[in-house]
């Protein structure tokens, strides 16, 4: 099963993506593990949650009891000793909250990302990603904060293709290179651009224009949609609420062969 990475600048619909890419798996019958990676975690509202589903949801960083257990230390101690690979095999079934056939769970805020920090919470969440891209049988979907901090080089190669999200905008376009950069880098194999929000004619053009040089895909073009706004509004899933858009994103998954026609 696929592997799948989502990421972009905050605000472009990356979330939203993700949780339309989550609806159209198990249509096609993939046993789906959607993971918000993402500290301001919303993909439990953009899948249409019902509300007291959705506060069953615990980011795994603040499991203290379990983390305690797995790896011999509490979350926030530093130097002392705690096991550097504590076992996670049954962290998905178990902790995961099920809503129309997407397995959610939430990874929770990765303390001094980047800055190699090695604590047990970090630890914990680092080796349940590893065995999610690396042991885990079923389809995996991980909405991603835009650093990947969460993707190491052993772990990002196992990402058959990381999608990036921009809008018509500079600043979401810097960082869709920078992404880019650093997935390729890591030995991600397929990055594809997806442009949401898309106007008219001219707004595609100027993404086709700035992202030409430096040779990115753009798989897909998501017309901007008020459903999209809508279903925000009132809670409901954007998969029911926008068929252009979910007609849009199911036309990139074909391209990509995750899905049949």
């Amino acid at each position: 099963m696929s592997k799948i990475a989502v990421s972009g600048k905050g605000g472009v619909g990356k979330t939203m993506f993700s949780s339309i890419v989550a609806y159209l798996l198990v249509d096609a019958g993939q046993t789906v593990y959607a993971i918000d990676a993402d500290p301001n975690a919303t993909l439990a509202q953009a899948l249409g949650f019902p509300l007291d589903l959705a506060r069953q949801v615990v980011p795994i960083v603040e499991m203290e009891d379990l983390i305690q257990e797995r790896t011999g230390a509490r979350p926030g101690e530093y130097g002392g000793y705690f096991r550097l690979n504590p076992r996670v095999d049954d962290i998905p079934a178990r902790f995961s909250v099920t809503y129309r056939g997407v397995h959610l769970m939430q990874m929770g805020n990765i303390r001094g990302a980047g800055a190699g920090c090695a604590c047990p919470e970090n630890t914990m969440l680092r080796a349940l990603i590893t065995h999610l891209l690396l042991r885990e049988r079923e389809t995996v979907l991980m909405d991603m904060v835009a650093g990947l901090e969460h993707l190491g080089r052993g772990t990002a190669a196992a990402v058959d293709i990381m999608f990036v999200v921009v809008e018509p905008g500079r600043r979401s376009l810097d960082v869709a290179r920078d992404i880019a950069t650093l997935a390729k880098d890591l030995g991600i194999p397929k990055v594809w651009i997806i442009a949401n929000k898309v106007r008219d004619e001219r707004d595609q053009q100027f993404i086709a224009d700035n992202l030409g040089e430096d040779a990115l895909e753009i798989a897909g073009w998501l017309p901007f949609d008020e459903a999209a706004i809508e279903a925000d509004m009132t809670g409901r899933a954007v998969y029911d609420m926008a068929p252009a858009l979910v007609a849009a994103v199911r036309d990139v998954l074909v391209r990509a062969n995750l899905i049949d026609h």
